[in-house]
Parts: C-alpha cells; structure tokens; sequence
C-alpha cells in the first residue's frame, strides 16, 4: 500500500503516537488511536447509508472533531470530502451541492446559532437533487431535513463492526474546495490524497509540528485551504492540535497559556486581536512559529506591531489550488521581509517563476510579472470544468496563480498582488500597492486601497482612503503629499474617506472587494465628467 494516502498516514500515526493527543476540543483530547478507530467506525455508518468510492460528502461544519473523523472516513472509502463555509447562505450552498452532487450533508444545528435547516429550506430543489441524507450533529436529531432523512452523527460513531476495506488510494480524489472563477461562479477545486499527504509532510517539517512538545491552536476552518493545510500538517508531525471553532481572542490569548501553544497561525485581523486581548508587555513567550496572511490594508504594520510584543510574526503564502503553507517567510529575516506574503517554498521539489503577463517570456530575479508554481500540493482539476483546468496549467505543468510577484535567488519569492489590481497607468505597469503604501504614509490616513479607473486618457487611479483617528481629512493636502513623491501618473486623480473598506468573509480570511470600489470609482469619474 502507499504511505502517500490518508489511511496509511492515520495508520503511521497510530503506531507512532497512539495515546498522544492528536484533537483538543472543549478540554477533551481525542488520541490518535482513538481518531483512527472513530473514522472507521464512521466509515461503517456511512456505507450503511449508501456511500461508496466517488460518492460526495458535503461538510457545513465547524471546526470541531467529526469534521476530521468524516474527512478521514471519506478517505478510506474511496469518497470525496465537499468543504462547505459555515458563512455560506442559501444561494451559496445550493449552488455547491448541486454542482457537487453531494450524496450526504453534514450539518451542526446548535452553531453560533446559525439556523442551517431554514437556510436549506431556501434552496432549491433541483439543487438538492442528488442529496439523499443529512448528518446531524448535537442533540434532538429530527426524522427529516428539508425532506431527506436524517441520522444522528453520535450513531455513525457507534457503527459496527469497524470498516475494514481501504479504497484510498493516492490520485483518489479527497476534498474539494471553492475558488474565485471568472464568473460569479466559484471554481471547485479538487485535492488528491497524495498532494494533502505530501504537503503535511512538507508543512511538518517546515513548521516544526514534529517537535515532540508542539501544540497548535487552531482557529481557522477546516473548510479552506488554510485551516486544513494546518491541521493535515499538525497531525503529520503527532502536534496537538487545539481546536477553537469560534475565534474569540481573549479565549485564545488564556488558551496559550494554558496549553501551552507553540504554534498559531491567522489572519492579520486575528493577530491583531489576539494582541489586543492582553495587556502584558510580552504576553506569548511560548509560540515558536506566528504566521499570517494579509487581508486587512488598515493592518499593514501589523508585523511590527507583533514585534514591539515579542511575537514573530512570518508572511505565508498559498492558494486553493496549490494549498495554504506552500511558502512562507524566514523567521529570522528582518522585518520588512517577514511583514511581506511569500517566502521560501516548503517543499523542496516545488519550483516557483516569474513570467511577463503579456508575452509569457521568462524574468529574472527582482523582475515584476506574474507568478507561476509547481509542487506536489498542486490540485488535480476544476471540477468538470477541464477548459478552466486546461487553461490554468502551462505546457510544462506550472500553475498559472494569476499573481503578480517576483523571484529571488534561492528559491524564494515576493507576492505583491492579484494580478487583476495591476494598473496601467501612462504605459506603465504598475502595482497599486506602491501608491497605497505611499498614500498611508500620510499622517492622516488609517488605509488606502487603489483601483484603476477608466477616465478620457486612459486608466488613472483612484484611492479609497480611511482616515486616521483624530485627524481632519484633506483631499486636497493628501493629493500634494503624493504629487511630492511620486510619478504624475501614479498620482491618484481622487482620493476618498470612507469608513470602511467593502469586505468578503471567506474561509480564508476577510478580503477587500475591489470590483466595489473599482465600480463606485468609475462612478466618480463620470460624475466629474458630467459636471
């Protein structure tokens, strides 16, 4: 059998560590072995309800313990894990099962008090078509759901006897995520077990998860790359992994004392709460590794920030397709490189490159253009959509991230943004982030976000802008300040206060909606033109 399968990893780890804590959850830890014997006993739960290799299993969970118990007794039967955001409404899911055609559905009614039957009530029902039974997870498990029956999780983890075949196998289909596509459609892509197994391996290592004293708190759902890439490597390396299904930051910040935590990764946001949360001077002394993904412009000092508390905090890099963790900065580079996204590659049989958007030609190191991966975390399609998939790999196998970055000697690389933000501006590339940085070097700006627009000649830029606290928003003075350090071009031609930035929550993370503010920065325009 290959050890590249997710039953010959729980088999590995079960003789390597099998009373060691492998889930803590609500002060209870779930060992190893006892992980192992829980998935194929809900294995055995899940053939009684029909499901075989092929089959889609969708899971609306939290992060709690039978999210992994069903993931891997997916995995043994040969089935495929559908990761559904428990954020995601009736519009949204209706759509992922149904293009899922998701056998089964998962679900925990008494979360955040997230009424997950109404919400399936609004879906369709020629998107449930294929839908044949809901996992109820908690207690009081109704006869039906939106008319399919229903059983009770606590009975799969009683099935018996334990499931004993193993259909695993490593270009086996496992778990699907979505993606942003280029309709209003989100992609679904699909993992193999042996890119998850590989990449725990990979993330492991990297991380330091196989120090035998290492505990991860884990607050990021299992349904994105990110969180899963952190739990499939946590468990690789036998570190415990605490599980917070609801990110509550002063609970976090009393659970690294307690526990201790070693290691915590998140988003900026989450970081900056998690500092806000204590008033001691050094308040983490125990994490050995903080990484963290960029989402939030207002936090863009956020690595320093952690820095003035003892915190080290390292940039990471990833994506759906080729996972979250795929690189991420040296902690012991200085602080502007660890403050950037990207980093060193984790796998050493992962290969990054640069090429120009618009010939394809190759650059070289320090040389803006788009970023293109290749590594054995790399997805195996979109599923059924082969065009999309085609279209997403080059001759030679590297995936197209639609990133704008560079490369540096040795392997590494800088993320600078989606390659849909870059500006031509006055015949000239130009990656908004410079004239956001410039703008929030103002002393009246909290953050900056800069989209093109289209004016008489030709896209010029146009910056939304937060006003810092206790200070008197000036167009006019900002506008100066830029005309002082910057090309005329890269000159915004408005400059906006609003409150906030518009924002999408994912599973990933909190992302800006740039398309909102390009539309409402065309408006602008026109209303000046008009006028």
């Amino acid at each position: 059998m290959s050890d590249d399968t997710l039953t010959a990893l729980l088999d590995t780890l079960r003789a390597r560590r099998p009373g060691a804590p492998a889930l803590i959850h609500d002060g209870r830890a779930t060992s190893f072995a006892a992980l192992d014997d829980l998935s194929r006993k809900v294995a055995r739960g899940l053939a009684g309800l029909g499901v075989g290799p092929g089959d889609r299993v969708a899971l609306w969970l939290p992060d709690v313990p039978a999210w992994l118990v069903l993931f891997f007794a997916c995995a043994r039967m040969g089935a495929v894990t559908v990761a559904l955001n428990t954020r995601f409404r009736g519009a949204e899911i209706g759509d992922l099962l149904r293009r899922s055609r998701a056998k089964v559905l998962a679900l925990a009614p008494q979360f955040n008090d997230i009424d997950f039957a109404g919400i399936l009530d609004d879906v369709d029902d020629g998107a449930l078509s294929a839908l044949e039974t809901v996992i109820v997870l908690g207690d009081n498990t109704p006869a039906q759901v939106r008319g399919r029956a229903a059983v009770s999780y606590d009975d799969l983890e009683a099935a018996l006897p334990p499931y004993s075949d193993d259909h695993a196998a490593p270009d086996a289909g496992c778990v699907t995520f979505t993606t942003s596509g280029t309709t209003n459609k989100p992609k679904l892509v699909l993992h193999n077990q042996a890119s998850i197994v590989r990449h725990g391996r990979d993330v492991a290592a990297a991380f330091g998860y196989d120090a035998p004293d290492s505990k991860v708190l884990h607050a990021i759902p299992f349904c994105g790359v990110f969180g899963l890439s952190q739990a499939i490597g946590a468990l690789t390396g036998g570190a415990a992994l605490v599980l917070m299904p609801r990110f509550d930051a002063a609970r976090a910040a009393q659970t690294i004392t307690s526990q201790p935590i070693t290691h915590f990764n998140g988003s900026d946001d989450m970081i900056a709460r998690l500092l806000d949360a204590t008033d001691e001077e050094r308040p983490f002394p125990t994490i050995r590794f903080a990484g963290f993904g960029s989402f939030t412009p207002a936090l863009h000092d956020i690595a320093a920030r952690a820095d003035a508390r003892g915190l080290t905090l390292v940039g990471l890099y990833g994506t759906s397709e080729i996972q979250a963790l795929f690189a991420f900065q040296p902690p012991d580079a200085d602080l502007a490189t660890r403050a950037t996204m990207g980093g060193r590659l984790l796998s050493p049989n992962a290969r990054v490159r640069a090429c120009d958007p618009e010939s394809g030609a190759l650059l070289g190191h320090g040389e803006i253009g788009e970023l293109e991966l290749r590594g054995p975390s790399l997805m195996a399609e979109y599923v059924d959509n082969p065009e999309a998939t085609a279209a997403a790999f080059t001759e030679d196998g590297f995936f197209r991230t639609g990133d704008l970055g560079m490369t540096h000697a040795g392997g590494a690389f800088t993320f600078l943004s989606r390659m849909g933000d870059v500006l031509r501006l006055g015949g000239f590339l130009v990656n908004p982030q410079e004239i956001e940085d410039y703008v929030q070097g103002h002393a009246a700006v909290d953050g900056c976000q800069v989209v093109g627009a289209d004016g008489d000649r030709g896209t010029v830029p146009v910056a939304f802008v937060i006003p810092a606290a206790g200070t008197r928003f000036s167009e006019s003075d900002i506008a100066a300040h830029c005309r002082k350090g910057l090309a005329k071009y890269k000159v915004p031609a408005r400059i906006v206060a609003v409150d906030a930035f518009p924002v999408t929550t994912g599973p990933n993370g909190v992302k800006i909606q740039r398309a909102k503010l390009r539309d409402r920065a065309q408006a602008l325009l026109a209303d000046r033109a008009a006028s």
